[in-house]
């Protein structure tokens, strides 16, 4: 599952992913730095992991991880080709969800593509280059559809109805993900056609230092604008972060931190963030040898959750032994959580909530 953070050329993209990855992807002040997708495989901070490891000290810790990906900034015309547009579309359509990164903050020092700095225009920009690619796959699909529907086709004909109510939206300016639409036109229709506008969104308001904790007048503008969209909105002080990752004592950056006014990073909170867009969550397997964080979407049945460990595992699952991580934390190990009958015994049917401590009997 994977992230892409996309926005126009110099809004700070590049900076975000070296500070989320620790990979130093290239960041300059001219469009079309980016050209090939960075991908980084980056840690989700978890407290939960850390208080399994004091609990049981083991030989090693390994968090759970999600792919987030750098796309080259787009420009107006994109969809048409404009910029290596096709390419970098092509890249957002391989993601599973967006980071929108805005440029909230003024800094002479930094060009603008279109500049000035004004994040409504810029998301409107990013907006309309996607909305046009998705109205090129639509009428792509409805072209076919038209054909089998005419014929009489009742399946057809609902696919129609439901893709011509997308066109109407995305003509008017409306992204796929704010249009009204059903469960089951969502899901007959929509999801298989991979529409841009359709993925999950957060926006990333990139500020500077003073309005790293309260925002400013550019973020509340932010927010106004996407309040229909059902999308998650951070404030995020992006080159202060990129300063905070280059101090290698923890102390230092802890520092760093509060003096600013921050309990802690902010990528923190927006690597939490992609995670929950992306609808995964996670449970635990806790033991001397290892204790790691697994990710599985949301909706996991136990054996899908053990086939994430290994394939075997699923096919040839029995049963789950489960424990709730509070009665796990609160009772201190595994074997005063079995004393106290905390530990359950879950069959095939059983969907695993969020930081259960799991343990798989399996036969191959």
């Amino acid at each position: 599952m994977k992230a892409g953070i996309v926005g126009l050329p110099n809004v700070g993209k590049s900076t975000l992913f070296n500070c989320l990855s620790n990979a130093k992807a290239q960041s300059a002040n001219f469009p079309f730095c980016t050209i090939e997708p960075n991908i980084g495989v980056v840690n989700v901070p978890d407290m939960r992991l850390q208080k399994l490891e004091s609990l049981i000290n083991p030989e090693r810790v390994l968090p759970a991880t999600v792919d987030i990906v750098d796309i080259a900034g787009l420009v107006k015309g994109a969809s048409k080709g404009e910029g290596l547009g096709n390419q970098f579309l092509g890249n957002i359509r391989e993601t599973d969800a967006i980071l929108h990164v805005l440029r909230c903050f003024e800094d002479d020092n930094i060009v603008h593509v279109d500049g000035s700095v004004d994040p409504i225009r810029d998301k409107e920009t990013i907006d309309m280059e996607l909305q046009l690619k998705d109205l090129e796959t639509v009428d792509k699909k409805l072209e076919k559809v038209k054909r089998a529907s005419r014929t009489g086709n009742k399946e057809a004909q609902k696919e129609e109805a439901t893709l011509l109510k997308v066109k109407a939206g995305l003509e008017a300016g409306t992204s796929v993900r704010a249009i009204e639409l059903t469960d089951s036109e969502r899901e007959e229709f929509i999801k298989n056609i991979q529409l841009i506008t359709d993925k999950p969104v957060m926006y990333v308001c990139n500020v500077d230092e003073k309005a790293a904790v309260d925002g400013n007048a550019f973020v509340e503008q932010v927010k106004a604008a996407v309040k229909d969209e059902n999308a998650e909105v951070i404030v995020l002080a992006v080159g202060t972060e990129a300063d905070i990752t280059e101090l290698d004592d923890y102390e230092e950056r802890q520092m760093f931190l509060q003096d600013i006014g921050l309990e802690e990073p902010g990528s923190a909170k927006l690597i939490r963030g992609a995670y929950k867009l992306l609808n995964l969550q996670t449970y635990f397997t806790a033991g001397p040898k290892e204790v790691r964080a697994w990710t599985i979407p949301v909706g996991s049945s136990a054996p899908q959750a053990a086939g994430v460990i290994h394939t075997d595992f699923e096919k040839g699952f029995i049963r789950a032994e489960v424990t709730a991580y509070e009665d796990f934390v609160s009772l201190g190990s595994e074997a005063k959580v079995k004393e106290a009958g905390k530990m359950k015994v879950e069959g095939k049917e059983y969907i695993v909530k969020d930081g259960d401590v799991m343990h798989f009997r399996f036969n191959v």
